[in-house]
């Protein structure tokens, strides 16, 4: 009988310790690194961008739910939530935060001072304090700068050289006017997602304005907050005779892309905007850098500072080439005949 007893506690002691043991492993199984995924916008208008993020990150070696956990923030353009979902995502214990624009980046930077952020931006990030040096970004900032914002003069000739016989030129600026951030000199108060026009304006759009001037034709310039406003604004346009629209580059003409497109064809003005997205979508021509090129170049930033590379080390990285991308199947229902020199020089026509 003592030995039988004995034998039973073997048998039992040995299949406790074949349950404990996974659990105890499991329990000493390393903690998944988190990145913190901070958007201005809503998950449904970016999700390539976040699939071009992931793409960037796996290249790196990490994968989604396979040896990274990354914790995503959608502030769907209301921005006034940005800082408390950068506090949010600080509180969850990210390793990393990429921020997906420039207001996400500065709501980021205010809330910490040490977790490594890598943001995605047209923005001047110096002239926004995000860095000191775009070789040498210093502090626990970096990130992909896609100087979008520049590019307004350049899509303005576009517009010309699709429609020699054009007068009346107007801009559409459709960014969210806020006062959170007030530290850069007059005329120099740029807003994350907006400019106060009662006392600046954006760099693009004072240089659409210089670039009108130029060539004697000034250019009409028409700001719209909210869909509504949108809506009356290309009303608007149309009882005003405006030939054709250069539509600014702000985080809400990306979100606003669709409703954008089809307000053009609807009041058949030609447009140009920032981004290839929008002519993917019905808009006529964009010209611009490759956005899901940026975010997926951000992913290998987040990859390689997980891997232990210091922010500080990384340069902001620049395009090295903008696309000019055209529809023809919106230029034909607007009745325009693109010009083949126009043709020749896009770097894609969409049939």
């Amino acid at each position: 009988m003592a030995n039988s007893i004995r034998r039973r506690d073997v048998i039992t002691l040995a299949a406790g310790a074949a349950t404990a043991w996974p659990l105890a492993a499991r329990a000493q199984e390393p903690r998944l690194p988190v990145i913190g995924y901070l958007d201005a916008g809503a998950p449904e208008t970016s999700a390539n961008f976040q699939a071009a993020f992931r793409k960037g990150l796996s290249e790196t070696g990490y994968v989604e739910d396979r040896n990274v956990t990354i914790e995503y923030r959608f502030a769907k353009n209301d921005f006034d939530r940005l800082p408390q979902l950068a506090v949010d995502l600080i509180r969850r214990g990210v390793a990393v935060i990429a921020a997906a624009s420039l207001g996400p980046a500065l709501e980021a930077k205010a809330a910490t001072p040490t977790i490594p952020i890598v943001f995605t931006t047209g923005s001047d990030p110096i002239q926004f304090g995000l860095v000191t040096s775009l070789n040498r970004p210093g502090g626990n900032v970096t990130g992909i700068n896609s100087f979008g914002f520049d590019l307004g003069p350049k899509r303005l000739q576009l517009l010309r050289d699709l429609l020699p016989g054009a007068s009346h030129f107007a801009v559409l600026y459709t960014g969210v006017l806020t006062d959170r951030y007030n530290t850069l000199p007059p005329c120099q108060q740029l807003r994350p997602i907006g400019i106060d026009p009662g006392r600046c304006e954006s760099p693009e759009i004072m240089d659409l304005r210089a670039a009108a001037a130029d060539s004697g034709r000034p250019i009409r310039v028409v700001t719209a907050t909210t869909d509504r406003e949108i809506d009356a604004a290309f009303a608007s346009l149309v009882q005003e005779g405006i030939d054709a629209l250069v539509v600014a580059t702000t985080t809400l003409s990306l979100s606003r892309r669709v409703p954008l497109a089809r307000l053009a064809t609807y009041h058949r003005i030609p447009a140009i905007y920032p981004w290839r997205e929008h002519v993917e979508v019905g808009g006529l021509m964009s010209y611009g850098p490759n956005l899901a090129d940026q975010y997926r170049q951000s992913g290998i930033y987040v990859g390689r500072i997980l891997k232990g590379e210091k922010p500080s080390d990384l340069p902001v990285m620049r395009p090295t080439k903008f696309e000019f991308v055209i529809n023809l199947q919106t230029a034909r229902t607007l009745s325009i005949d693109v010009p083949p020199t126009l043709l020749a020089v896009a770097d894609e026509v969409i049939e």
